[in-house]
């Protein structure tokens, strides 16, 4: 009998209910709601279409404004390729987006609420959904083909002649190392890290490549020369990010990664180009690292072969500044006595 109560008391609820709704809809008609909600239905649609003109207009001022000006022409030849992937894919995409936002705009204005015309459902049609599924599964196959091509580009074995550079990002600072003239870097280990002795990337001194290894704060690569850059970190996730080369690499801790590229444009020949004095090309953290993460920022000078061996050769390796008792003293210069007694002897 309870059971029947309950059942009874929720039947005649929903009773009340729509009985409510339906002299709700009757009160609206009497008040003329039904008319003003329509006129507002015109209204939207009207503005929809308005929206769509107005919007494509803005699309297009917008690109013919910033075409160029935001990242400007790739620094390096990789960047290029990459500039072609992105453009082959908003030009996929773009063709895909204005068709469907100008029919959906105008399928709002023309196909808006009307007493002389009813819904047309259309819940099922096979041709429809394989043609809606197939075209972007191959369209996007076509995107996903382009990207693994171009990354494995950039972290494949880099030419035989490539300058090497090892990357390391900690909180929050970038330090540049480059082998000597033996061309290899030396042994590091973590626990060797010590700041205060000159040892901030954990060189091991007793391996005699370290003993020619440079450790900067700027990094120099060479115009037209493939350089890789050998990337780690000291404390957490950071991430090179080199924008006007178009590369991006995370530096993991304990795990080095790798990319490489060809610088196409000397710096002195990017601030030409940009027609700005200030440019310089920037390595930032593409990785959100901690409270300084917005100041981690390092320059990139990209420089002629003959600029970089005069950089090079005057900059210090690591293992004299941690060693500085191995310097040698400057030597004394002797006065030159030869001119005075030359004139003393003329004199007698």
């Amino acid at each position: 009998m309870q059971t029947f109560f309950i059942i009874a008391i929720l039947a005649f609820g929903f009773l009340i209910t729509f009985q409510i709704a339906k002299a709700s809809e009757y009160v609206a008609v009497l008040r003329g709601e039904e008319k003003a909600r329509k006129q507002t239905n015109r209204i939207n649609a009207f503005l929809l279409l308005v929206f769509l003109i107005v919007g494509l207009i803005g699309v297009y001022y917008c690109n013919e404004r910033l075409k160029g000006k935001i990242l400007g022409e790739s620094g390096s030849v990789q960047g290029d390729k990459i500039d072609l992937m992105l453009y082959i894919t908003i030009a996929m995409t773009g063709i895909v987006f204005f068709i469907t936002q100008i029919l959906l705009f105008w399928f709002a204005f023309k196909y808006q609420e009307s007493d002389k015309r009813k819904a047309y459902f259309f819940p099922h049609n096979n041709k429809l959904e394989i043609i809606w599924t197939v075209i972007p599964a191959i369209a996007l196959t076509v995107l996903v083909g382009f990207g693994i091509y171009y990354w494995f580009k950039i972290t494949g074995d880099a030419p035989k002649d490539s300058l090497e550079v090892e990357v390391t990002g900690s909180q929050f600072k970038w330090e540049f190392r480059y082998p000597g003239k033996d061309g290899v870097f030396g042994k590091k280990y973590y626990k060797e890290i010590d700041p205060g002795k000159n040892n901030p990337l954990g060189q091991l001194w007793d391996d005699p490549y370290n003993h020619d290894d440079v450790i900067t704060n700027e990094l120099h690569i060479v115009v037209n020369k493939p350089v890789k850059l050998i990337i780690g970190s000291k404390d957490v996730i950071h991430d090179v990010g080199l924008t006007q080369f178009r590369m991006k690499m995370d530096a993991v801790p304990g795990t080095p990664t790798t990319m490489w590229f060809t610088p196409k444009y000397t710096t002195k020949q990017m601030v030409e180009k940009s027609g700005d004095p200030d440019f310089v090309y920037e390595l930032s953290c593409d990785q959100m690292c901690g409270k300084g993460h917005f100041g981690m920022r390092g320059v990139v000078i990209v420089e002629t072969q003959e600029e970089f061996d005069r950089w090079i050769i005057s900059k210090q390796p690591q293992y004299i500044a941690a060693h500085p008792e191995l310097v040698p003293p400057p030597k004394t210069q002797q006065p030159d006595t030869s001119k005075v007694v030359a004139a003393n002897l003329k004199k007698k």
